[in-house]
């Protein structure tokens, strides 16, 4: 059996970091981590939790929930929509293939942007719904 939830995120952070668009708003290479640096550049996006369960489907399929967050200090939230907008722009219904490991259905469930308490922050929430299958080797 297959690593289904690491090939689904390095297969996410590699078609992001691929887009023209992501590399404009998150730098080249995009700012995309599992986890970010020590003192990171802004802004910059990580993938954060993830939940998955197997699927009553035959093959093995994979269900998967992850959430990807953007955080700005840009003042106001544009750049944390902007970069939203593109990341849902890049991955919604995208077909995604890494270390033997598809995806079959991708979608955008839910984008939050909002203001840290402290206002120096914004924050950018994308929740993902995946279901991966194993590729026939």
């Amino acid at each position: 059996m297959k690593d289904h939830e690491s090939a689904l995120q390095k297969a996410l952070i590699a078609r992001l970091k691929a887009d023209a668009t992501m590399q404009a708003l998150l730098g080249d290479p995009a700012r995309i981590w599992d986890e970010p640096p020590t003192e990171p550049v802004w802004p910059h996006m990580t993938v954060g939790r993830s939940e998955s369960r197997p699927t009553n489907a035959d093959g093995g399929a994979v269900e998967h929930r992850l959430s990807l967050t953007c955080i700005s200090r840009f003042g106001g939230t544009e750049e944390a929509r902007a970069v939203a907008a593109a990341a849902r722009a890049r991955l919604h219904e995208a077909t995604l293939e890494a270390d033997g490991v598809r995806t079959v259905n991708l979608r955008v469930t839910f984008t939050d942007v909002f203001r840290a308490p402290d206002l120096k922050r914004t924050y950018a929430i994308i929740r993902l719904r995946a279901v991966t299958e194993e590729t026939e080797d």
